[in-house]
């Protein structure tokens, strides 16, 4: 297999780090069961990993009760439960311009519903005031539903601030913390937020088709579920049952999955989040700095801040005169870089970003990169634009 160098980490990390291979092997190897349907000793284990995990999560997200951390495939999946089992008809949901599509085509289908959005417009450098979310509340907004860091620029949006806003209204906070979640800590009590959605396969370095959603107890109280069906427990009952997490979660889990994940919040908690963020926010810095005289030269628009400060490990560019995707092309065909061009499902944000519709390259970096990883992509990107 040819030699490459990863930079969509934004996409999902990699490489994991070996240990959460290792644990999805182990239990595919050595485990195997079911969780909640088995009275043996084998199952009673992978009960008891489940509960640790959802423990570390709920430690992780500044929750209060492990029970209420609801599990989920994705983080696309938990913000479909919170909107769609949290709205009615006339509810009016306040939301920013740098959403993902994991949140405005959800709510785009709740419209069909008589839910209504309005959408607070963020500067091009994609940051956002937190009184321009306040402006937008009415007596009729349910949710404030906001991404803490872009997909496509990095720029991390103030969670705390619009918190507090929202804590001002009585009106809860959802939080999107898919790029965030294992890089930048997000203490929910902390910023005032009722739910806190992640997915496990980016910052948290865990598999794919593991996310969840950490809740308030009273939040969580007064959501529907999404998905009904078996769950283990009260099998005497056509009903789902009125107990946490239960009531929120059906069918069997993607335990080999939430193995991996476990294993990974185990490295994370060993290696330190502050340390992943420091070797992340320096690889970021070291490109920016790279990217500068390409830019002055007019062959490259960087997108979004100018430092590596307020933003996580995502680095968006336009290259002025090279088709973007030509570019994206010969990165990895010539130089075995990966990266991602287009709209990265963000299209509201591209529009704000200015970058709309052609869209931008993206170079996301993560803990598994190095500075010669960098100075490749730099001198690729001279050798193809100067």
């Amino acid at each position: 297999m040819a030699e490459h160098t990863y930079l969509d980490n934004a996409s999902t990390t990699f490489p994991k780090p070996p240990c959460v291979a290792e644990a999805v092997f182990r239990y595919m190897t050595e485990a195997g069961t079911n969780v909640g349907r088995g009275e043996y000793a084998a199952a009673f284990d992978v009960e008891d990993m489940v509960f640790d995990l959802r423990s570390s999560l709920c430690e992780l997200f500044g929750g209060v009760d492990p029970s209420d951390v609801v599990l989920t495939r994705n983080v696309t999946e938990a913000i479909n439960l919170v909107l769609k089992g949290w709205l009615t008809p006339g509810d009016h949901v306040v939301v920013t311009s740098m959403e993902h599509n994991a949140v405005m085509r959800p709510l785009t289908q709740l419209t069909a519903r008589g839910v209504t959005f309005s959408r607070v417009q963020c500067a091009q450098d994609g940051t956002l005031e937190a009184a321009e979310v306040e402006r937008l509340i009415t007596p009729r907004t349910r949710l404030v539903v906001m991404t803490h860091a872009s997909n496509v620029c990095g720029t991390v949006l103030p969670v705390k601030a619009v918190g507090e806003a929202c804590r001002t209204h009585g009106v809860p906070l959802v939080v999107d913390a898919a790029q965030t979640a294992g890089v930048i800590p997000l203490d929910m009590r902390e910023c005032g937020a009722s739910a806190v959605c992640f997915t496990g396969h980016k910052g948290l370095l865990g598999p794919q088709g593991t996310g969840g959603c950490v809740l308030d107890p009273a939040f969580a109280e007064r959501l529907e579920a999404l998905v009904a069906g078996g769950t283990g427990s009260s099998s005497d009952s056509e009903e789902m049952p009125s107990f946490m997490p239960d009531r929120l979660e059906a069918g069997t889990p993607n335990l080999p999955g939430l193995a991996g994940l476990a294993a990974a919040l185990g490295w994370l908690e060993k290696t330190g989040m502050d340390t992943v963020r420091a070797h992340e926010q320096a690889l970021t810095q070291r490109l920016i700095d790279g990217l500068a005289p390409l830019a002055d030269a007019g062959h490259v628009r960087l997108v979004g801040l100018p430092t590596a400060e307020g933003r996580t490990g995502v680095v968006s560019i336009q290259t002025p005169g090279h088709d973007l995707a030509q570019v994206a092309h010969d990165l990895d065909a010539r130089y075995g870089i990966q990266t991602r061009v287009g709209l990265h499902c963000a299209p509201s944000a591209h529009r704000t970003l200015g970058t709309y519709p052609t869209g931008t390259i993206r170079l996301s970096l993560g803990w598994s990169n190095t500075e010669a990883d960098v100075d490749l992509a730099l001198t690729a990107l001279r050798e193809l634009l100067a």
